[in-house]
């Protein structure tokens, strides 16, 4: 069972962030390394790594940076083993890597379609077959592990031109689903998180005008949640007693109808 302390809940556990060079991934990071996590943070930009690892650091927290593509199954394997050889394996996982280009079909935008279906379920699924075992390690020896993957409210919910980005999200919280049966009788508590707007990179990614229009006037309309937000809800996931698992977590931002 692992041990640890109320204000350091963590303290003692392995905790991989992929997608942690900005937003939500970075946020979680710094959050889990304040309760005592020490944090793999993996990414393409190592320069953005550095710099995080830096600050977690000078906290007084440990990190790791680990510069990997997920959509590069090879290199996420490549990592998973550095951390089995150098910290002993992960205890938790939050799958974070994603990306989101909305457009009508019509547009037949074929290269963002690939791009959201090989980031956000191709390269989800990479890491969820390099560190799963170290999962299933962890839990058989520790008592338990978690697996938070990042969905959305467009899991659910219905908005136009975010067809594809919409269906890879609803994968992930099906799947998510489904490995809670899988492994939760191993002690590997599986998560989806399903946020709403969160004001993050995401949005620079995006490039047609409609989309752009509806999110900036959401933006004028409400108060978006912050990436902190939901690294205080990562956090509050896996500090919850061994016993209790959240199978799916939906966050929105009060002004947020849908």
């Amino acid at each position: 069972m692992t041990t640890h302390t109320s204000a350091r809940p963590l303290a003692g556990r392995v905790a991989v962030v992929t997608g942690a060079s900005s937003g939500i991934g970075e946020a979680t990071a710094e959050h889990l390394a304040e309760l005592g996590a020490q944090v793999v943070v993996l990414a393409r930009r190592a320069e953005r790594l550095d710099a995080l690892v830096a600050r977690v650091t000078q906290a007084g927290g440990r990190a790791l940076a680990l510069a990997a593509d997920v959509t590069d199954e090879a290199a996420v394997r490549a990592a998973a083993d550095r951390v089995a050889d150098e910290l002993g394996g992960a205890d938790l996982l939050f799958n974070n890597a994603g990306v989101m280009l909305p457009a009508p079909v019509e547009e037949l935008a074929t290269d963002q379609w690939r791009h959201q279906i090989d980031l956000n379920i191709t390269g989800l699924m990479n890491v969820i077959g390099a560190f799963v075992p170290q999962l299933v390690k962890a839990a058989a020896e520790r008592g338990v592990a978690d697996l938070v993957n990042t969905s959305s409210i467009a899991a659910q919910n219905i908005f136009p031109n975010f067809a594809v980005y919409s269906a890879t999200k609803a994968y992930v919280t099906h799947l998510s689903r489904h490995l809670r049966t899988e492994l939760g009788p191993k002690n590997v508590r599986v998560s989806a998180i399903e946020p709403g707007i969160v004001g993050t990179e995401l949005q620079d990614h995006v490039t047609d005008e409609g989309a752009l229009a509806w999110l900036e006037g959401s933006k004028q309309a409400m108060e978006w949640l912050t990436p902190q937000d939901v690294a205080r809800t990562i956090g509050f996931l896996a500090s919850l007693p061994p016993r209790a698992n959240l199978q799916q977590v939906t966050i929105m931002p009060t002004g947020q109808a849908s």
